[in-house]
């Protein structure tokens, strides 16, 4: 199954061949293939995905599968995989890249009914030359799982690429923010969040943002990276357009990303932006 999420960091490539050796109960020698658009590699975190309460794959020798373009995805091995819950639903999808998938609905038991998760899994079982290293793994549809966990910590929304970075710095820089004209934010105390894949985003302090142009907002958001996202949207004053979830911060940020805990960030893309007396362009991204 050819996995329809879009990467959001660039382009993911080709991969590779190299050995390696889980020293587990399985005692694996896997070796990673390479072919045009395709790579695999080991992961050493614990993956357990859960569906109504039921742990239905738990590994610690699952592999990232890397596509171009795509998000990376994991692959658990058949072998920790609750084969007792899964059930072929006789759906088949072809990739180009990876071969033909045959699909298998997952059902647990649950406190009042069953369960059923309807093609939640999918493995290669005719995988095309280069990729025969997946007709032993099983991977999962993120959305159809409840919750997905690396070791003892929920990952949400997507699998976490181990390449992304997320580095947060404090600045001293002047940063002032304006929508159609008016000024918004004026800091010299931001701080600067620089994301793979991202334009440089600007954390800003509530005291240097004018909190009386700003109404809260329903939307939230969640980023594997960084947590769950609250918004804002400003209201121009003497008249001017409400414009809609233009702001956002992080309440309560995963343990990695403490330093913009309840700062206030405006998307680039909607705003201009003037750093050290420069107009900064406005970045094209899919929010723009």
């Amino acid at each position: 199954m050819c996995s329809s999420d879009l990467g959001i960091a660039g382009a993911l490539w080709c991969v590779t061949g190299f050995q390696y050796r889980h020293a587990s109960r399985h005692d694996i020698i896997s070796t990673m293939i390479e072919t045009a658009s395709v790579r695999t590699e080991p992961c050493a975190r614990r993956i357990r995905v859960v569906v109504a309460g039921t742990v239905i794959a738990d590994t610690t020798a699952a592999i990232y599968l890397f596509e171009q373009g795509r998000l990376p995805v994991y692959y658990v091995p058949a072998a920790d995989v609750r084969a007792d819950l899964l059930h072929a639903s006789g759906t088949t999808s072809v990739c180009p890249r990876k071969g033909t998938a045959s699909s298998f609905s997952v059902q647990v038991p649950a406190d009042r009914e069953p369960a059923r998760r309807v093609d939640m899994a999918w493995r290669y079982t005719s995988p095309t030359a280069g990729c025969e290293l997946l007709a032993d793994y099983i991977a999962f549809d993120w959305n159809s799982a409840d919750s997905w966990f690396e070791e003892d910590d929920e990952v949400f929304k997507h699998a976490r690429d181990p390449y992304h970075r997320v580095d947060t710095l404090h600045s001293s820089r002047h940063v002032q923010v304006f929508i159609d004209g008016v000024q918004v934010a004026n800091s010299t105390s931001p701080r600067l969040l620089f994301e793979t894949g991202f334009p440089t985003r600007y954390y800003l302090p509530k005291v240097d943002v004018r909190l009386d142009l700003l109404v809260p907002s329903a939307t939230r958001s969640v980023c594997p990276y960084k947590g769950t996202a609250s918004y804002y949207s400003v209201q121009l004053p003497d008249g001017g357009r409400l414009v809609p979830d233009i702001v956002w911060y992080y309440p309560a940020p995963i343990a990695e990303c403490p330093k913009i805990e309840n700062l206030l960030c405006f998307y680039n893309e909607k705003v201009d932006i003037v750093v050290d007396g420069v107009a900064q362009p406005r970045p094209v991204t899919p929010w723009s």
